[in-house]
């Protein structure tokens, strides 16, 4: 995405990949706390 600015399908693919993780992340935190937890840790999303 850095190299070429204009590569709007690329970027817009990008952000619903990454909009898709959160609301499924968000719906794991909800049900499942521990595994939530667990995921983003081996994920490495939360410092």
């Amino acid at each position: 995405m850095k190299k070429n600015k204009k590569d709007v399908a690329t970027r817009r693919s990008l952000l619903r990949l990454v909009s898709k993780r959160r609301q499924l992340l968000n719906y794991l935190q909800k049900v499942d706390i521990e595994r939530y937890r667990a995921i983003v840790k081996e994920l490495g999303l939360r410092r």
